[in-house]
């Protein structure tokens, strides 16, 4: 069969097209991974910001015994503190005193008392991401009057 010089100058320009095609389809797939792999990332360091978070609260549940029993007085800020084995995530904490509740449920005449306090926790992790958590805390406390019994700790809470 024969062919005129015009013909194969049009399968030429035919395989440059489609090679330019397929270029640009692995470009476009690079790209995409490189944008799935970054937004994976950010998700690892939030995630790392939400454990540090939780750390503080974990960390300033036991100095809860430590702070004023005043309504009103100063939060304590705890931080900020690293976590261990990660010491690029750190935590900042700031706990307080809200007030107290009488006739708590389940308890004999006013023998028990419940101390309110709130924590909130801020965890930073690298990239500058960020969380924040709010956690409550009721501890149940001997009121020392109004019966006359003696109180003793039953287990490993505060002290």
């Amino acid at each position: 069969m024969f062919t005129t010089p015009r013909q194969r100058g049009a399968a030429l320009v035919i395989g440059l097209i489609l090679l330019m095609i397929l270029t640009l389809l692995a470009f476009t797939g690079v790209s995409g991974s490189i944008t799935e792999l970054a937004m994976a990332n950010n998700e690892q360091f939030q995630r790392n910001a939400a454990q540090a978070s939780t750390a503080g609260i974990e960390s300033a549940i036991p100095l809860l015994a430590a702070l004023p029993t005043t309504p009103g007085a100063a939060a304590t800020v705890v931080g900020p503190q690293p976590l261990p084995g990660e010491p690029e995530d750190r935590y900042t904490t700031r706990s307080r005193y809200v007030g107290e509740e009488r006739n708590l449920p389940q308890s004999s005449a006013d023998k028990f008392i419940g101390l309110h306090f709130v924590i909130d926790s801020d965890g930073l992790a690298v990239r500058n991401a960020r969380e924040t958590q709010t956690q409550g805390v009721m501890v149940v406390s001997a009121t020392g009057g109004g019966g006359g019994g003696s109180f003793t700790q039953t287990g490993t809470g505060l002290e």
